[in-house]
């Protein structure tokens, strides 16, 4: 993909960042195995080799492996929760106890019980031919005295250490112990020894931990024992102080509150119902006679028979008082006897009166009794309400030494059974057994990691062979050394036509001058219009009607590119005119115009036309300006840089679509370096495997002017044959299928 050029700031620094190590993609590193394939073979036999001689001289080891778990549903042999609590096991823990296998306590016991420090493996000079040959060289010139048996332990550790491995395996609970010795039942046995120094140092612990955890509870016992019977006998003291008594019901005061409530509402309705009798009787002491509803109402005999001995008077007295009148005897006989009947009423009345009254002075004392005894005993209460603020806070530490009391016994009565019952969470699962096969060295590992390492050690002396070619081979060396596209890579072309297409015939003798018009369907063809198309895309950023060709170094192709680029693009229809302003050697003119006396030097000089000076290709349409007469100019970078040499470039412009301009190679002189107000777009053509690196780059990170305009690179005279084996998709394969459906072969 094309791009924009990068400032000079940032070509110089992809320079430096270049200097080191280039980026490789997997299509060159396999280039490079093809092109170092005969290095990378024999130096992949060498460590084969080596490995082999390894194999028959190294003495061999067995690996025995046994495998643990952490059993989470372990059998409880009591229900009772553990006196020092059961940690959940998680991940950590595990670990926590893969740390524990590793630790020196375990590896000296197993080493005390199989009694190692005796076993020259452990204690001697190591084993196979290296070893023995150590061995007997130490004995033979040193005069060491007898190790002491901390040194034969320290010895022996280092070396149980070394052999010995413990993992987890994955994020199970199952943990794995091998130990690799040259004796594969031994291998076995000091596995084995692992797993149960490790159970047994879980035991022990434990049961350590349960006793001076028993001594410890043995004492609070005895400590909380005294403080809840202390807090009991506050709470019985502090109720019998403040009279608290408390029943199945609640407390008696309650009790007696309620009672006495209950008494005061009785009292208080029976109150009310004698003043309402007493009202009552008070209003019928208004009537002279009570009616009858009323005399019923009172519910006395007395009364009512009055009553109605006095309405049978009065109604006889009506009687006589009509026939006899008023003043008769009789009459006045009757009334007498109303009048003691009514005085007799009233009599009865007054009685009932006093009766009621009576009643109600008694409810109205017996209420204001039950009152002033219901004020007692509210008050009673509240003080007993208060007491109760501090009765309760004693029982509730009453309460909380008794549960502390019983839960250090229970706890207590747990590590009691414990010190008889010990477990542990670890079992074993798979103890070790005597292995059949050798763990080391292992054959086919070690010959695959001799050819693995052989290969990785052959590429990079490859690679290293490889960066030591600082010529410019691929597209990638370009941008990561210079810094810029690699527009297109043109194939090798020479007389004898090694390299063109043909349709059913052969040219005899090509012109390299007009290679893209002669065979515009050769690779070199398509090379050049790769470079048009990158000049059309890149005129979008800015203008490239002034293009100048240059090179390093002489004879690396540039007049040809130049050439070949003017006629493709006139042969398309755009009016170009190529310009030799290679003013040292116009090699360029010599084989164009041969014959031409004036040229650009005249025409800067004001001593000839434009018209005067060019020629046509009459069948591409080319304008072509040779150089002139320039064997008596000496100082050649004057006339480039002069008013005179910017008029003819702004009246070639003005006329034509694309002026090209074939410049002198940048190493040998400087004029190329004062044409950079001239020209719009700088093409840099390098001649493939030949041209130094470090020369391109130099010359490029002098001029910046160029670099600013440089539209990129074009190798030259690339090798087809040798190109696809450093970028294949730069070969002829793929050229020439595409065009061999139109009969073109190469």
């Amino acid at each position: 993909m094309l791009q924009v050029n990068k400032p000079t700031s940032e070509i110089n620094r992809d320079f430096a960042e270049a200097d080191g190590s280039p980026s490789q993609t997997l299509t060159s590193y396999l280039d490079i195995v093809r092109r170092q394939f005969p290095t990378i073979v024999a130096i992949v036999s060498a460590c084969v080799i080596l490995a082999l001689l390894y194999l028959f001289t190294a003495a061999p080891q067995f690996t025995s492996t046994a495998s643990m778990v952490i059993d989470t549903r372990k059998v409880q042999l009591f229900q009772q929760q553990s006196v020092l609590g059961d940690i959940a096991i998680d991940s950590a823990t595990v670990e926590t106890q893969v740390e524990i296998l590793k630790s020196e306590n375990i590896s000296l016991a197993v080493i005390r019980d199989l009694h190692l420090i005796d076993d020259p493996e452990f204690v001697g000079s190591g084993g196979g031919v290296v070893g023995t040959i150590i061995g007997a060289a130490t004995s033979l010139f040193s005069s060491r005295p007898v190790s002491s048996e901390f040194e034969l332990t320290r010895k022996a550790l280092g070396l149980f250490e070394k052999n010995r491995t413990i993992k987890r395996l994955g994020l199970t609970y199952v943990m794995e112990i091998g130990f690799t010795s040259k004796d594969p039942q031994k291998a076995a046995r000091i596995a084995n020894a692992i797993a149960d120094a490790y159970i047994v140092d879980q035991l022990e612990a434990k049961y350590q931990a349960t006793r001076r955890a028993s001594v410890w509870l043995q004492d609070r016992i005895k400590e909380l024992r005294t403080q809840a019977s202390a807090a009991q006998k506050a709470v019985v003291d502090f109720k019998t102080a403040n009279n608290i008594i408390a029943t199945g019901k609640g407390l008696i005061n309650e009790q007696q509150l309620a009672e006495v409530n209950s008494q005061l509402i009785m009292a208080h309705a029976a109150t009310a119902e004698a003043k309402a009798r007493l009202d009552r009787l008070n209003d019928i002491f208004k009537q002279e006679i009570p009616d009858a509803s009323v005399a019923d109402a009172l519910k006395n005999d007395t009364i009512v028979k009055l009553r109605g001995q006095y309405v049978d008077l009065a109604s006889k007295e009506s009687i006589w008082s009509m026939k006899y009148g008023s003043d008769h005897l009789a009459a006045v006989n009757l009334r007498r006897q109303m009048a003691e009947i009514k005085k007799n009423i009233l009599d009865e009345l007054k009685r009932i009166q006093e009766s009621y009254k009576s009643d109600y002075d008694i409810a109205v004392t017996r209420e204001e009794a039950i009152k002033s005894s219901l004020n007692n005993v509210v008050s009673e209460s509240q003080l007993t309400n208060q007491a109760q603020v501090q009765l309760r806070e004693l029982e509730s530490n009453a309460q909380s030494y008794q549960a502390m009391y019983d839960n250090f016994l229970q706890r207590y009565m747990e590590s009691v059974q414990q010190q008889s019952f010990p477990i542990t969470e670890a079992r074993v699962i798979s103890a070790a057994t005597t292995p059949l096969a050798k763990s080391y060295p292992k054959t086919p590992f070690l010959l695959g990691v001799a050819f693995i390492g052989g290969l990785i050690l052959s590429l990079g002396v490859a690679i290293a062979r490889e960066l030591t070619d600082r010529v410019f081979r691929t597209t990638g060396q370009v941008e990561e050394v210079l810094g810029t596209n690699c527009i297109a890579i043109l194939p090798k072309i020479n007389a004898a036509g090694s390299t063109r297409f043909t349709k059913q015939k052969e040219d005899a003798q090509p012109n390299l001058l007009r290679y893209v018009v002669d065979q515009p369907l050769s690779r070199f063809a398509e090379a050049v219009r790769s470079l048009k198309v990158a000049l059309d895309l890149n005129s979008v950023v800015r203008e490239h009607r002034v293009l100048a060709v240059t090179s390093t170094l002489p004879n690396e192709g540039k007049s040809t590119l130049s050439t070949n680029l003017a006629q493709l693009m006139a042969h398309s229809g755009h009016k170009v005119i190529l310009v030799d302003a290679d003013l040292r050697n116009p090699s360029l003119s010599r084989a164009l115009r041969p014959d031409a006396s004036i040229g650009l030097v005249d025409l800067i000089a004001q001593k000839a036309q434009l018209q005067d000076v060019i020629s046509v290709d009459p069948q591409t349409g080319l304008a072509v300006l040779p150089a002139g007469s320039t064997s008596k100019l000496l100082h050649t970078n004057e006339v480039l840089a002069s008013q005179a040499m910017q008029a003819v470039v702004t009246l070639l412009r003005s006329q034509y679509e694309y002026v090209v301009l074939d410049m002198p190679p940048m190493a040998p002189v400087v004029d190329v370096r004062v044409t950079s107000t001239l020209v719009d777009t700088y093409v840099f053509v390098v001649e493939w495997g030949k041209t130094k690196t470090d020369v391109v780059r130099h010359n490029l990170r002098n001029a910046p002017a160029i670099q600013d305009k440089l539209l990129g690179v074009v190798l030259n005279k690339a090798d087809t044959k040798l190109l696809a084996r450093y970028e294949s998709y730069h070969g002829r394969y793929y050229y020439q299928k595409y065009y061999a459906r139109y009969g073109y072969v190469e």
